[in-house]
């Protein structure tokens, strides 16, 4: 029953992660929108009413649950107790992982829509404006891409690495399987790294933001495939599956 749930948690995770990520990109050209001028992107988020608040307060609540199930993952396996160490590894850079995550998307809800509403307001004079966007310059540059994107990307390919290790030593029937979507997992977001210090740079690097989605996407078919061993071992406990 514990790992039908912790299966179940992690298709739901996959689902919490992807369904907010492609409202956001349908209805804010996210990501894309975060490279341009700060004055469109407050625009944009305006027009997008309460709608796009939500939609960014659910894309937040699926790092907490980041928060929550890389732990759970971590000190569920059989031989966890035998690896302590690398268990305790894995279960604190995803907790991490999720920590710095949720506070970079946590900015979409609680602070930008101030920054958006006063400069869509019509009696905003130009100066005010100016403000505003170079405000927003500056939350976007550290809470988003410094700790959101960049330590969030540093610490989530972490901690791939450590729970598929931990599930390779293991010997995991899926093990060596679902190793390969973590793989490409980890080197998208790691090649997606250098986006975000390119933009710290003044350079433009859109090749590299597509390396980081690519990357998500492969981290998505490894939570699937996680699901699927997980609760396959609840119904199949004698073939090892995970």
């Amino acid at each position: 029953m514990q790992r039908t749930l912790l299966g179940l948690a992690a298709l739901l995770l996959a689902i919490a992660f992807n369904l907010p990520f492609a409202l956001l990109a349908a209805n804010f050209d996210y990501p894309d929108i975060l490279r341009h001028p700060a004055g469109e992107v407050l625009d944009a988020f305006a027009t997008g009413g309460p709608g796009l608040v939500l939609t960014w307060y659910a894309f937040a609540l699926s790092a907490v649950g980041l928060i929550l199930f890389a732990p759970a993952l971590a000190l569920s396996t059989a031989d966890w107790a035998r690896r302590p160490g690398l268990a305790v590894a894995a279960a604190l850079f995803g907790a991490f992982a999720g920590l710095v995550q949720a506070i970079g998307l946590f900015r979409w809800v609680f602070a930008v829509p101030t920054l958006a509403a006063a400069h869509a307001d019509p009696a905003t004079d130009a100066a005010t404006r100016a403000s505003l966007e170079t405000a927003f310059a500056l939350l976007n540059g550290w809470g988003g891409v410094a700790i959101g994107e960049h330590l969030g990307q540093i610490l989530t390919l972490a901690w791939i690495t450590l729970a598929a290790l931990q599930a390779l030593f293991s010997g995991q029937r899926f093990a060596k399987s679902a190793a390969v979507p973590a793989a490409l997992a980890v080197a998208g977001i790691g090649l997606g790294l250098g986006e975000g210090l390119s933009f710290a740079l003044g350079q433009e690097a859109p090749l590299l933001a597509m390396a980081t989605v690519a990357g998500y996407m492969a981290f998505s078919v490894w939570l699937l495939m996680t699901s699927a061993a997980l609760i396959a071992h609840s119904f199949f406990p004698s073939r090892q599956t995970l």
